[in-house]
Formats: C-alpha cells, structure tokens, sequence
C-alpha cells in the first residue's frame, strides 16, 4: 500500500480530510508505538511506506526503553486526542480508521502480533474484514 492510499482510507473511513486523515494517522502510530514494543513497532514500520513508517520508528522523547507501555484503549484514545488539531471525538474514528487501515495495510502475521500486545478491547475498534472493501496483503 502506498502513503497516499493509506491517508486516502482513514479519510474515507474516519470522514475527514486527506490533511486531519494524515494528522490522525501519525497520532495513532506514534501512540501505537508507545503501547507495543520497540520490535514489533519496528516490524510494522518495515512493511509500510515512507512517510508513515517513522511515526513507529521515532519513539516519543518519553519512551526510551525498549517495553511497551501497559494502558487501556479509552488512554490510547485520550493520547491520541493530545495533538492540537484532534478532539477525542475525532479521536476515536481516527484510531478505528486507522488500526482498520493498518490491518490491510501489513501482513496477517504482523498486525496479529501487534493485537496481541493490545487488550482485546482494541480489536471493537477495528472493521470486519471486508467493511471498508480493502484488500489485506498477506491474506
């Protein structure tokens, strides 16, 4: 999948702008890489394209250490509506549209490794397979 394509879906799914879906999109990485840990953020980054892959590459000035942090969707969701131009209300679409858009966007076996350092109260936040008519690669 390409930047663009990517940035193209969360708009789509988190009905908003290319400019907010890429706000969004950079948030939720970089929050993601704050919760899984700095390995598997790593293997995430590696399967997709230039522009996002440093969002799970370049941890918060906070994060130093090599483990994740343990907190809750409604936290990660709070992280998220931090940056200055996201309300938690846009927070929470934009973290479904694009944890939904990273499942297509990785492997199988990637995005289920990373699920798997998550509680399964993330997955509510994700589409069903086949909702937003993406293709997963991998699959």
């Amino acid at each position: 999948m390409e930047y663009q394509d990517f940035i193209n879906a969360v708009a789509t799914r988190a009905k908003v702008s290319t400019d907010l879906a890429a706000t969004l999109s950079a948030a939720t990485l970089e929050t993601l890489a704050d919760r899984i840990s700095a390995g598997q953020a790593e293997d995430l980054a590696y399967q997709l394209p230039e522009g996002l892959d440093d969002h799970l590459r370049k941890p918060p000035p906070h994060r130093r250490e090599e483990h994740a942090k343990s907190y809750d969707l409604d936290h990660f969701v709070r992280r998220v509506a931090d940056h200055p131009a996201i309300d938690r209300a846009l927070a929470g679409a934009g973290v479904g549209a694009v944890l939904t858009t990273l499942r297509e966007a990785v492997s199988r076996d990637e995005f289920e490794d990373a699920m798997a350092q998550l509680p399964k109260e993330f997955r509510q936040m994700i589409e069903p397979v086949g909702a937003g008519g993406g293709q997963r690669r991998g699959s």
